[in-house]
């Protein structure tokens, strides 16, 4: 049996762990927090920081395979680790790329991937300088997730929300959709697709509120998304899980917005509406097995599920037994004792065959599941 190293113990690594258990694949997570998502169902569970050298360097000793849930980690120990022969996916050389939006973002260019104009910027002064570049978003190169070191401005006086680190300004782009495709390539250079989604973010906290699966786009399109996603997993030669998200414009062009090199939140419905879940596919990826069918089965829906504005404390799930009296309905909790406005507490996955009905179960959702205090 094949013992997979995991760095991070948080949501992702719950499902990747109750996907690894159908497949009897040896996990051992590593997580600062000890009462993480993963702590009480890991085979094996480490707590320490995945940012410290000396911890990861131990931690992937033992390990066949090393992957991740979250992609800041300590890269120099896994490249050492990956110099010794550990089986390291995906590879040091590929997050170094794009744990920094800077370097992602220029990877894009030169390697001829469409992207929205950008401006690199080290500091305040970098962005006065190019105040004729608004409206943009400034982003912060490194440390930003989940909406966080995410800032528009749309003019001078927005100046004072920026950045002083090293960032980017990306241009505003006037966009129809946000799509995403998530794509997996293994160590024999076999890709794979899943069918392109439709998020829609929260206004204010720049994460996904929900998503539709397959997005309401022409057939051209999706297949465009697709290649776009195969392409940039094939430039950056990773081994594992890619999720592209990407901009639909109002005039048909789709830009890639920014990647994320492990599962993701726009994935969550393939547990329950493809063939091969995300999860079980970054699998089968990381340990050089075959790619499994990314078929949808029937349309889907996730609704993230966040801690409520106002509430803060032990977490009580409001509207659980109406939700659950609704066909199609999944709830997905990630448990999380503790809830704060805003929080990602758990998803919902909604599945019908017929579009119109999917919508109104979202929306009945919505209105009914509330995370309080």
């Amino acid at each position: 049996m094949q013992k997979l190293g995991l760095l991070g113990g948080g949501q992702l690594g719950k499902m990747l762990l109750q996907a690894a258990m159908d497949l009897d694949i040896h996990v051992k997570s590593l997580d600062p927090d000890p009462d993480a998502p993963c702590a009480k169902i890991a085979p094996e569970f480490v707590v320490g920081s995945f940012l410290d050298f000396d911890t990861v360097y131990q931690f992937g000793q033992d390990c066949d395979v090393i992957t991740i849930e979250i992609e800041n980690v300590n890269l120099e120990a896994l490249k050492k680790l990956q110099a010794e022969g550990k089986k390291v996916f995906p590879q040091p050389e590929v997050l170094e790329i794009i744990q920094d939006k800077r370097i992602q973002k220029q990877f894009y260019q030169d390697n001829n991937l469409p992207t929205s104009d950008f401006i690199l910027t080290d500091s305040i002064e970098d962005i006065k300088q190019n105040i004729d570049f608004l409206p943009a978003f400034n982003k912060l190169g490194k440390g930003g997730y989940d909406g966080r070191g995410v800032q528009k401005l749309s003019s001078e006086a927005d100046i004072s929300l920026a950045f002083t680190e090293p960032s980017l300004l990306e241009k505003a782009i006037d966009f129809d959709k946000e799509i995403a495709v998530i794509v997996a390539r293994n160590e024999h250079g076999e890709i794979k697709t899943f069918p392109t989604v439709e998020c829609v973010f929260h206004p204010v906290h720049n994460l996904v509120e929900y998503l539709f699966a397959p997005a309401e786009v022409s057939t051209q399109i999706h297949d465009e998304a697709c290649k776009i996603a195969i392409e940039t997993a094939a430039k950056l030669g990773i081994v594992g899980l890619l999720a592209v998200e990407m901009f639909l414009t109002k005039d048909g062009q789709i830009l890639i917005n920014e990647v994320a090199p492990r599962t993701h939140n726009s994935g969550h419905h393939t547990i329950r509406a493809n063939h091969t879940s995300q999860f079980e596919q970054h699998l089968r990826a990381v340990l050089g097995l075959p790619l499994g069918d990314t078929t949808a089965h029937s349309k889907a829906a996730m609704v993230n599920l966040l801690g409520e504005d106002g509430f803060t404390g032990e977490a009580k799930y409001q509207g659980m037994e109406e939700s659950l009296s609704i066909s199609g309905v999944y709830p997905f909790l990630y448990g999380k004792k503790i809830t704060k406005p805003f929080r990602k507490m758990g998803h919902i996955t909604v599945v019908d065959e017929d579009l119109e009905s999917l919508k109104a179960k979202v929306s009945k959702v919505k209105e009914t599941l509330k995370v309080v205090a």
